[in-house]
């Protein structure tokens, strides 16, 4: 299965939440995908690269009726210091996704770089028409202890799995959170299919603990049907 039919190929908005390769997924599914957009509704590292075009700007919609638009095109209505652009509010997005005949790819979280995180109180920021939300985790964490090394906000991690700062991360903890109200599920819209992404997965050791998440996963949602967990690598050829 190629990485575009594992994630879905909705023209809605697609949010990336969670850590371990929220970008480096959004940017190989935005190359895949005709017409498409990528935005955020937070602070996100400059893309220049990574997209045909990027515009700076607070009038989204009046980009779009331009004749000419270069694809993956790149979305944000300012810069936020040096290194950074800021992210649109969520209601612009979906105004945008209304407004577009093609994918809107978003991140809708931030994470420092780390490999696995719970979501803050005000957080994701995720567009009421969302289509679909990708939770993302590296498998890396996976027998790493519940430190700010590797997680980001290990405190609230600990909360959600009834863990200690320091115990070591297990499949079921990745899954617990993944599977979580105030976790990977936080912000989801009702309508909206949740397709867990678990990143990294570059060794057989890896692909063990990705598989015992997955199979975790499935038993803990309740609320929630998850179609679906991807095992992805990017490091060479993407595979998933």
């Amino acid at each position: 299965m190629d990485l575009v039919t594992a994630i879905g190929s909705a023209d809605g908005p697609i949010c990336v939440v969670g850590a371990g390769g929220k970008t480096t997924t959004m940017f190989a599914l935005a190359h895949r995908r005709k017409r498409a957009i990528v935005t955020s509704t937070v602070n996100i590292p400059i893309f220049d690269r990574e997209v045909a075009r990027l515009d700076i700007t607070t009038e989204p919609l009046a980009t779009l009726d331009t004749d000419e638009l270069q694809f993956p095109l790149g979305l944000v209505p300012d810069r936020q210091g040096r290194n950074r652009y800021q992210g649109y509010e969520p209601g612009t997005v979906d105004a945008i996704a209304q407004h577009h005949d093609g994918p809107v790819f978003v991140k809708a979280d931030g994470a420092r770089m780390r490999e696995f995180k719970a979501p803050a109180e005000n957080e994701p920021r995720i567009p009421a028409s969302a289509a679909v939300v990708v939770p993302v985790v590296s498998v890396h964490v996976v027998g790493k202890p519940l430190t700010e090394y590797w997680v980001h906000r290990p405190e609230r991690v600990a909360a959600l799995t009834d863990t200690g700062i320091g115990d070591e991360i297990t499949a079921a903890t990745v899954a617990t959170v993944l599977t979580a109200e105030a976790g990977g599920l936080k912000g989801v819209p009702a309508d909206a299919t949740v397709v867990p992404l678990l990143t990294k997965v570059d060794s057989d050791e890896h692909e063990r603990a990705a598989r015992a998440i997955a199979e975790r996963t499935h038993e803990y949602a309740d609320r929630i049907d998850i179609p679906r967990v991807v095992l992805a690598r990017f490091d060479a050829v993407d595979t998933v």
